[in-house]
C-alpha cells in the first residue's frame, strides 16, 4: 500500500497487536504515531524503533482527548486479557467507551478514516456456531467479563452512530483469539498460560472438561487483515470477523504445546470461570470475499513454535522468571 505524508495513529501501539501493526505500517512506508499509556503495552515491544525517522511515540491515555494531525487512525487501545481488564473494570469500560468517543472526535476533526479493534467477545457465549457478523450475541451485561464485552459493544455502537450521523469513514473488525511473539507471558490467556507452564515444567491448567474450543489466529495473518480492511472502499464498514476458523479444543492445544516444548508437565483440572464461552469460531467468508483473497496462512503448530521461541528468549534473558 502507498501512504501519503500524513501520519497514521495507532492507539495501543506498544501492545501485542499494536506493535506488530506499527512494524507492518512502517515497512509499508507509513509515518506512524504510536500512542500508549503502558498499562499493558511494553516499551520493549517498540524499542527497535528508537530514533526511527518514521516513528513517533506519545505516552497518553485515550480516555483523555488527543490533539494531533493524522490521516488514519487504528484504535487498538484496551486491555484484552481478563487478568488486566478485570483489575480495574471501570477503567476498562472507560477505555473502550471514552476512548472511542475521543478517537472518533479526532477522526471527525481531521477527516481521518478510523479502524476499531472490536472483539469476538461481542458474541458472548454464542448460540450460533460458527459466528457470523449478523449474529447479535449472547452476552451477560452484569458479569465479571462485562466491562470488556459490553465496552466493546458500546464502542461499536458509537462507531456506527458517528458513521450515520457524521458520515465518518469507519472500519470495525471483530478479532478472534490471536497469538504470537510479544504476547504478555502473564496475560492469563490460554496460549501464554500453557506455554509458560510447559516451559517451567508446571502442570497445565485445564478449565472445565477441556472440550471448549477456540480458533487461534497467528498475529501476522491478523495484521494483514487489518491493512487490507483499512484499504477497502469507503462504504464497506464492517463489522468484519478476522480470525482463523480452524477450531481446537483446549486439550488439543495443551497436547500440541507439550509436544513442541518436549515438556513432561501434567494436565490438571479447575472449574470453568464465569461466562467463559464454550465455543468460539469465526465465519470469515465475508473477509475472504472482500479482502482481496485474504486467508489465514499460518498453521497452529508453526505459529506456536514461533511463540514458544519468543517466550524461551524472555526466560533466557531473565526478563521473566
Amino acid at each position: 500500500m502507498v501512504y501519503g505524508r500524513q501520519s497514521i495513529l495507532v492507539t495501543g501501539g506498544a501492545g501485542f497487536l499494536g506493535s506488530h501493526l506499527c512494524d507492518r505500517l512502517i515497512a509499508d512506508g507509513a509515518h506512524v504515531l504510536c500512542v500508549d499509556n503502558f498499562f499493558t503495552g511494553s516499551p520493549r515491544n517498540i524499542e527497535h524503533f528508537n530514533g526511527h525517522a518514521q516513528f513517533e511515540l506519545i505516552r497518553h491515555d485515550v480516555t483523555f482527548p488527543l490533539y494531533v494531525e493524522v490521516g488514519q487512525i487504528y484504535n487498538l487501545a484496551c486491555p484484552a486479557s481478563p487478568i488486566y481488564y478485570q483489575h480495574d473494570p471501570v477503567q476498562t469500560t472507560k477505555t473502550s467507551v471514552h476512548g472511542a468517543i475521543n478517537m472518533l472526535g479526532l477522526a471527525k476533526r481531521t477527516n481521518a478514516r478510523i479502524f476499531q479493534a472490536s472483539t469476538s467477545e461481542v458474541y458472548g457465549d454464542p448460540t450460533v456456531h460458527p459466528q457470523v457478523e449478523g449474529y447479535w450475541g449472547n452476552v451477560n451485561p452484569i458479569g465479571t467479563r462485562s466491562c470488556y464485552d459490553e465496552g466493546k459493544r458500546c464502542a461499536e455502537t458509537l462507531f456506527f452512530d458517528y458513521h450515520r450521523q457524521h458520515d465518518l469513514e469507519i472500519k470495525v473488525a471483530r478479532i478472534f483469539n490471536t497469538y504470537g511473539p510479544r504476547m504478555h507471558p502473564q496475560d492469563g490467556r490460554v496460549v501464554s498460560n500453557f506455554i509458560m507452564q510447559a516451559l517451567r515444567s508446571e502442570p497445565l491448567t485445564i478449565y472445565g472438561d477441556g472440550q471448549q474450543t477456540r480458533s487461534f489466529c497467528y498475529v501476522d495473518d491478523l495484521i494483514e487483515g487489518f491493512v487490507r480492511f483499512m484499504a477497502t472502499e469507503r462504504d464497506f464498514t464492517g463489522p468484519l470477523n478476522l480470525g482463523n476458523p480452524s477450531e481446537f479444543s483446549m486439550i488439543e492445544l495443551a497436547e500440541m504445546i507439550l509436544e513442541i516444548t518436549n515438556s513432561r508437565s501434567e494436565l490438571v483440572r479447575e472449574p470453568l470461570p464465569q461466562d467463559d464461552p464454550k465455543q468460539r469460531q469465526p465465519d470469515i467468508s465475508l473477509a475472504q470475499s472482500r479482502l482481496d483473497g485474504w486467508n489465514p496462512r499460518t498453521p497452529l503448530r508453526e505459529g506456536l513454535g514461533k511463540t514458544i521461541e519468543y517466550f524461551e528468549g524472555l526466560l533466557k534473558e531473565g526478563v521473566i522468571d
